[in-house]
This record gives C-alpha cells, structure tokens and sequence, in this order.
C-alpha cells in the first residue's frame, strides 16, 4: 500500500518516480539490507556500491540492447553540460558539427558548440514554433561532418523524432533526455547517445552517457580531465565520487523496468496513455494541440485553450483537483501534461475527465 497520498504529477522533470521504487529506497534508506549504513554513506569504492553500479549498467543494457564496443556512463553535470563535452571531444579544428533544432534544448546545444568551432544548422522548424520535427528531405547535411546532433523528444514543444535521420555514415549524437527508454531504442544507429536522468531514468544528478568507443577515443589530452570521455570510459565512472544515490535509484528504475516487460511492453503503455489524451484534444476543438499531429510526443503533450483566461482557470481548477505541473513553459503557454514512463495510468483517465468537466462548464 502507497505509503502516502500523492497527487498526480504532470511535471516536466524533475518528474515521477515509480511508487515500488521509492518505497524500496524508503524502506532502506537508513540501512542498506546487510550493509549497516544508508546507500548515501557507502564508499563508492566499497563492493557494496560496485555491485549497485555494475548491476545499474547491466540493467541497462540489458534493457537497450547495448552491443559490445559501446560504454554505459554515469555521469554529472546534466545534459546541459553534454552540450559542452559532446563537441569538445568530438568537433575537431576545421571540421563542422551539423545540428538539427527542433526546441529550446537543441538550440542551447548550438550555442555550447558554437563556442569549440564550427556549426551548421542542418534543419530548423523554429519558424513554425517548433510545431513539428523536420522531414528528411529537408535536412542540409554537412558531406564528412564531424556529427549530426538530434534531440530525439522536445519537452517544451511536445514533439518527438518517430525514426533517426538518414545521416549516411556520419556519428549520430542523440540527446534523449526526456524520452529514453520510453520505448525500444536502437544504440547502433547511433555514436553517442546521452540523457539526464530525472524524467524516465530516475532523480536528477545522474546523466547517463552511451558512447562507441572509437567515438570515445576522439577527445584531445589537452581536454579538462573530467571533460574527457576517455577519462570515464577508463575509470569505469568512478574518477571522481559519482552521484551514489541517484545510481541508486537509477537501478532500481532499471529493475521496475524489466519486472514490467522492458521498453517494448513500455512503449505499448506510453502509446495507450497519449492516445487517451490526444483524442480528448482531438475530440471537438474545444482543445488545440501545439504539435503536428505526425510529431506528437507521448512523453510531453502540449496545448491550448480558446483563451489565456481559460487556461489560468484550466491550472488553477486542475491543482484543486489534485494535479500538479500543468501550465506550460512560458515560450510556449498553453498547458502541458509530461507522462513518463511511471506516471500511473488513472493519472490520465482523471486528467481525460476533468478536460471534459472544464470543457462542459467553459465551452
């Protein structure tokens, strides 16, 4: 039985945890089963953390289907700070990193690598406020970039990659903060993929880095040495006291995934829960979604109401009925519900009926 009450959660990130794995953390957070000592006092150099981490990138990928000749990092800084490494390592003098932006994240991801060198904008819907994700044919690709950046879910936007780009046999760079493991992903398309944890993966403070390892091999010894991938990759994550905790609950994330049918049983759940959503905004125009309806996240759906009036009325009412997180980011207004991999599927059948309460009361 839940050990408290909670209210739904829509928030963007830091977002919901699964309820089994905070209970566990709970129940152990004092005392580690056999250990004597909470998981946030343990050397990270003790057995008993090598087996939690060990266990987490196991877990990991197990659940990605990570191939040899790729490494599982857990790192720190964010994916804010994967903006700056990503190019650091990987964009050499004279050569050029492409970028697709479709949203805040991938523009601050440009901006970090304007400042290592050269950049070109392969795409952006930027002109239709990033309502859609762009279609192959519209990609300008850079012949022997150095690599082709994507952001594969929009959280501001509400709008998500359905497939990679076709970017021959240039590295693809993904930045899957806020859509990893939400459903099957294909690590062999790709040279590096990074995200932050706090969406699907667990609490902020970790970032989870997957990266080939001749693609590793490529930062410069003058990097920083906790700049360098090379630098994780050969310490195994440990160079520094990593982010204990929040490895922690990462694997028990990783272990609630699996106990639940890994990310194909996922994807099947993430798909039912938006498609609830969607319909209720598709229903009678009452709703108007931000996205085109062939970009759609199901992670982030974001949309509108008739008024900015109804829309404060539509936040105000939402959090007195026990939700939480539905306004949406101020570039885009409107209203926004995030429902990640844990957020429970009454959520949205409550959510489902209160839109169609406020619509017969407003419409």
């Amino acid at each position: 039985m839940p050990t408290t009450t909670r209210i739904f959660n829509f928030a963007a990130g830091p977002a919901v945890l699964p309820l089994p794995v905070l209970e566990e953390a709970q129940r152990d957070l004092v005392s580690l089963p056999g250990v004597g000592m909470s998981v946030m006092e343990i050397s990270h150099r003790s057995k008993t953390f090598d087996a939690i981490i060990q266990g987490a990138e196991a877990d990991f990928r197990e659940l990605a289907g990570v191939p040899d000749g790729y490494h599982v990092l857990f790192l720190q800084g964010g994916a804010s700070t994967q903006f700056a490494m990503v190019p650091m390592n990987l964009l050499a003098p004279g050569a050029t990193a492409d970028y697709i932006v479709t949203g805040s994240w991938s523009k601050k991801a440009v901006k970090e690598a304007k400042k290592v060198g050269t950049v070109n904008i392969a795409a952006t819907t930027e002109a239709e406020k990033f309502a859609r994700i762009p279609r192959q044919d519209e990609l300008s690709l850079t012949p022997g970039a150095a690599y082709v950046h994507m952001t594969s879910n929009n959280t501001i936007y509400g709008t998500a990659w359905k497939a990679e780009p076709q970017v021959g046999g240039v590295p693809l760079v993904c930045d899957a903060s806020s859509d990893i493991f939400s459903r099957p992903i294909d690590v062999k398309k790709h040279a590096l993929v990074y995200a932050g944890a706090q969406k699907n993966l667990g609490p902020s403070g970790v970032t989870v880095v997957v990266i080939r390892d001749d693609v590793a091999k490529r930062g410069s010894e003058s990097l920083p040495t906790m700049l360098n991938y090379a630098t994780h990759v050969a310490e195994k994550s440990l160079y520094n006291t990593p982010p204990v905790f929040g490895i922690y609950i990462l694997g028990l994330v990783l272990k609630w995934l699996k106990a639940n049918g890994g990310l194909t049983a996922m994807a099947k759940v993430n798909e039912r829960k938006a498609a609830k959503v969607y319909a209720e905004i598709d229903r009678s125009g009452f709703y108007r979604g931000h996205a085109q309806k062939d970009s759609r996240s199901l992670m982030n759906i974001t949309f509108r109401l008739p008024s900015e009036e109804l829309e404060a009325q539509f936040v105000k009412g939402s959090t007195a009925a026990g939700f939480s997180g539905l306004k949406g980011h101020r570039s885009v207004g409107g209203l926004r519900a995030s429902i990640y991999n844990a957020f429970p599927e009454e959520g949205i059948d409550a959510l489902v009926s209160f839109m169609r309460d406020f619509e017969k009361k407003n419409g």
